[in-house]
């Protein structure tokens, strides 16, 4: 209690509560520009923490990239362009219940479950931390290939009705995903000769081709259509109904829980979290058929999921010094800069800072709601200028963020290849979320692979070897298998049965 109450009385503090305060608006920023990612949000802070306390600069990370990834849903649901990369699995859904008139059920139940996740997050953090985190450090290359291959494989939960084409845009996704070296050989492959394609191709701009330009080249080509369009109704409550929150329980409080493992494994992240919470939510929906076009549930499971996912990455970090994402990678630096070795030994040397930081965590997810809610009517501002200002001005800013990453003006070729593959893929019907899907996940496979293949000296029997890896490799091969056992039973039910 005496260790909780120091902890309080750090973040009670005046420039500490300050700082969350504006790191909160810069999040919101951030995070609304399609392509600029909670990372690079909490990288631009980093200068700003030198001459902060250890307690301010852990405030300013934790409530910018909680505030930025909530903010990524709010172009997501007003113009269908997500704005961070762990928006993008629910963009469809938010977007249709902003066109329904419902923007308190996309954009207040992203604020709500995000909060929730959150919360459910940093519950599990401060009780069960060790457990968590020697969990995770049981994780070798061969849990993390089973892992990301059943990532991959909720590709056919989330590919709408058609399989084929679905299939289709999950292998485009995978190639896009090989291009560059060679994780081993270091071979060049699909770079044709161009030095700027062998270092791969980059997921921001990929998200911002196949999300934003894309969008913005259906808009254009239906232009003529829309001059006699009605104006979406924004204008209803920013927050869902009690009754619509309390139907969507299960999604957030299940993707808070999936979020928080998926986060407490190095490597994983936000972005991953979202779309197997998203799956999983698909696969014990009642109602299937809305996801994509609308879902309460979709949203609700990952939108917690992802905030989630940040406390989760936090678990490795502080128990052992090991990144659970680029965040808390960016997040060790600053701790070390300030004197302080993440560890084991934090918990006894500096316990204060500790409970500070479960503080703090629970402080930003609370402020998620009022920001939210700020957030929501700046997006019903910029949604009522006029098309002629609007969509130069988020033109201007994909080019912006896509050429932020990186510096290299290559990015915007890249941004416009796949937005016009994109847009005509969409005019086929073909669905976007299998190739952001297998681009995501498709290097994890394939470098987790090689690495254990090495390891096992060409013996896959190694790759279920292993309780953890047993049960993954078992779980990806039911995913596999559902859709045929499915087709059997529904041609079994439907011939006629003999007297």
């Amino acid at each position: 209690m005496d260790s909780f109450l120091a902890g309080l009385d750090l973040v009670l503090q005046a420039d500490v509560l300050i700082t969350i305060a504006i790191s909160a608006l810069f999040g919101l920023f951030v995070g609304m520009i399609p392509g600029l990612s909670s990372t690079m949000a909490v990288a631009l802070l980093v200068p700003v923490t030198f001459a902060m306390s250890p307690v301010a600069a852990l405030a300013t990370i934790i409530t910018c990239s909680a505030m930025s990834i909530f903010a990524g849903d709010v172009p997501g649901a007003f113009l269908r362009m997500p704005g961070t990369p762990s928006s993008a699995a629910y963009t469809n859904d938010m977007n249709d219940l902003v066109k329904a008139g419902r923007v308190g059920d996309a954009l207040g139940m992203s604020a709500i479950a995000s909060v929730f996740g959150g919360i459910i997050g940093t519950i599990c953090l401060i009780l069960g931390a060790p457990l968590l985190a020697d969990f995770a450090l049981n994780f070798s290359s061969y849990e993390y290939f089973w892992l990301a291959l059943l990532g991959l494989s909720c590709a056919t939960l989330v590919a709408g009705d058609d399989a084929l084409k679905g299939g289709i845009s999950l292998m485009l996704g995978l190639f896009l995903a090989v291009v560059g070296l060679d994780f081993v050989t270091g071979v060049q492959r699909f770079t044709f000769g161009s030095i700027n394609l062998q270092g791969g191709i980059g997921f921001i701009a990929v998200m911002i081709g196949a999300f934003a330009l894309a969008e913005l080249l259906r808009r254009a080509a239906n232009y003529s259509d829309r001059q006699h369009e009605v104006r979406i109704d924004v204008s209803g409550r920013p927050l869902p109904d009690m009754k619509t929150l309390w139907q969507n329980k299960t999604p957030i409080v299940r993707g808070g829980v999936v979020g928080t493992l998926i986060g407490v494994l190095p490597g994983a992240g936000a972005d991953i979290a979202a779309w197997v919470a998203y799956a999983i939510s698909k696969r014990f929906s009642k109602t299937p058929e809305k996801f994509g076009y609308g879902s309460t549930e979709g949203v609700a499971g990952a939108s917690s999921a992802n905030n989630a996912a940040l406390s989760g990455s936090y678990v490795p970090t502080l128990v052992f010094g090991i990144p659970g994402d680029s965040i808390t990678a960016i997040v060790v630096g600053v701790l070390i800069l300030k004197g302080i070795q993440p560890g084991p030994l934090v918990f006894t040397q500096s316990g204060d800072l500790v409970n500070a930081l479960y503080i703090i965590f629970i402080l930003a997810n609370l402020l998620l709601i009022p920001f939210g809610i700020l957030a929501i009517y700046m997006g019903r501002f910029a949604i009522s200028l006029r098309d002629e200002i609007l969509y130069p001005t988020i033109m201007l800013l994909c080019i912006f963020g896509a050429y932020a990453v990186s510096n290299n003006v290559f990015e915007l070729w890249i941004v416009l290849v796949t937005g016009l593959l994109v847009w005509v893929m969409n005019e086929n019907n073909y669905p976007t979320a299998p190739l952001i899907l297998g681009l995501v996940l498709g290097q994890i496979v394939e470098q987790n692979f090689m690495s254990s293949i090495i390891k096992a000296n060409g013996n896959l029997v190694a790759f279920i070897d292993r309780p953890v890896a047993a049960t993954l490799g078992t779980l990806t091969l039911i995913v596999w298998l559902f859709p045929m056992i499915g087709a059997v039973r529904r041609r079994w039910r439907a011939a006629p049965t003999s007297s």
